[in-house]
């Protein structure tokens, strides 16, 4: 393993941490934390073997520790502060959806999507990151993707609801375009 081959998983790393950590501070810590794991193990990985792989397992196995380590602290729901919550809908919001859409996952199902959907890898590499079989990856990931679009539709319905209620009220009232060529 040189530096150059590690260097080159950084960004990969640096999109998995972030995306199971929610924090951008957290997840370069994980990142770091995953590196300097790297290197003091250096002699356990096999030349040959799949060095992103081997990274990729080490982030989720330290992210699980650090999990483990950390007190039980319920986790904030964001639709329960919602309405305290300042700004209007920008096009960029819709990354931030993504995002917190992505964070309501459970854990599993998360780690599955994105490693097979962001990071492109086989269900094997996946499955063998994970320690899980390569029958539990399709089906999480599965239920991941039928979560997200679940998640992702409340999010564009609750975001865009006043404006498709005005074109509610405006067709009612015929006042839409396509109703005053129809008259």
């Amino acid at each position: 393993m040189n530096r150059s081959q590690v260097i080159e998983q950084l960004p990969g790393l640096r999109r998995y941490a972030r995306v199971l950590t929610g924090d951008a501070w957290a997840a370069d810590d994980l990142v770091q934390d995953t590196l300097e794991r790297a290197c003091s193990k250096w002699l356990l990985w096999r030349t040959g073997s799949d060095l992103r792989a081997w990274l990729f397992t080490l982030m989720h196995n330290q992210h699980l520790n650090q999990r483990r380590a950390l007190p039980a602290v319920p986790p904030l729901d964001i639709d329960e502060i919602q309405d305290q919550l300042p700004g209007a809908r920008a096009p960029s919001d819709d990354a931030l959806d993504l995002e917190r859409c992505l964070q309501r996952l459970p854990a599993d199902q998360r780690a599955v999507l994105l490693l097979v959907a962001m990071e492109d890898m086989s269900y094997e590499d996946t499955a063998r990151i994970l320690s899980i079989p390569v029958g539990t990856v399709m089906s999480r990931l599965s239920r991941a993707r039928m979560r997200l679009r679940v998640l992702m539709d409340r999010e564009l319905t609750s975001g865009t609801a006043p404006a498709v209620l005005a074109a509610q009220a405006g067709a009612v009232a015929g006042t839409t375009p396509a109703l005053r060529r129809l008259k």
